[in-house]
């Protein structure tokens, strides 16, 4: 299992950044973040500046932590590449009926925080179960 550090993250979404805006080669993996960076224009200063790397980003401060947010999308998108966990596909398609995919990522990312800091929290693993019913919660809301 692939298990990066804080460092090779954010060096990973920086170069691929770099990499799109020089028009430069890109891995698959790659092409999927550049395009994430582009559906997200609020982060292109914090990957274009390389003291950003390294910047922490409190909660306090009101501001999202653009490498978290960049790699959450990447997870979810997976999870819907493989269907894992098994309904999380149907979750999305339902969300997709009344929104588009990019708002049904971030309610599937909300979901999915929601989750992993419960489960942080009280020292517990992950329920998928909870997951799904977050997400399938937004999907019958107008």
């Amino acid at each position: 299992m692939f298990n990066p550090s804080r460092d090779q993250v954010r060096q990973f979404f920086t170069e691929a950044w770099t990499k799109r805006k020089a028009a430069g080669v890109l891995t698959p993996l790659e092409t999927m973040a550049a395009d994430l960076v582009e559906l997200h224009p609020e982060y292109h200063a914090d990957l274009e500046n390389p003291d950003n790397a390294q910047a922490d980003f409190p909660v306090e401060q009101g501001r999202a932590n653009p490498f978290l947010h960049l790699s959450m999308h990447l997870a979810i998108n997976e999870q819907l590449s493989v269907d894992q966990p098994p309904g999380i596909k149907a979750a999305f398609q339902g969300l997709l009926a009344t929104r588009g995919a990019h708002d049904a990522a971030h309610i599937i990312m909300e979901a999915l925080g929601e989750v992993i800091w419960e489960a942080q929290r009280l020292g517990t693993p992950f329920d998928s179960d909870k997951y799904l019913e977050l997400i399938r919660r937004h999907a019958t809301r107008n």
